[in-house]
């Protein structure tokens, strides 16, 4: 049920050009540290935007945050209560990020 995606896979999609949006659902402070090019929206949040998710369309919602468990429980939350289901989760968030980046 939890779509997710690699490290690997989200670097072949941004390297190709692929028409994706990263929402960041860290705290702001954890945002301003590290980012990857997310739209910051904190976990609390993400229910109350909802709608201004939905209308990204076909584009395809990758959901960050730091090891990838909080993203989780927002991709869960948008799935099972708003019906967004082009959505996947960045598995083990920006840690993976930056080990496999570097």
């Amino acid at each position: 049920m939890l779509n997710q995606i690699t490290v690997t896979e989200l670097k072949q999609k941004i390297e190709a050009g692929e028409n994706i949006t990263l929402i960041d659902v860290r705290e702001p402070y954890e945002h301003e540290e590290f980012n990857i090019g997310g739209l910051l929206i904190p976990l609390g949040e993400i229910g109350s935007h909802a709608d201004q998710i939905k209308e990204l369309g076909e584009t395809e919602i990758i959901l960050y945050c730091r090891s990838g468990n909080r993203s989780a429980i927002a991709l869960k939350m948008l799935v099972l209560q708003h019906q967004i289901t082009n959505i996947a989760n960045l598995k083990g968030g920006v840690i993976a990020w930056k080990e496999e980046t570097k």
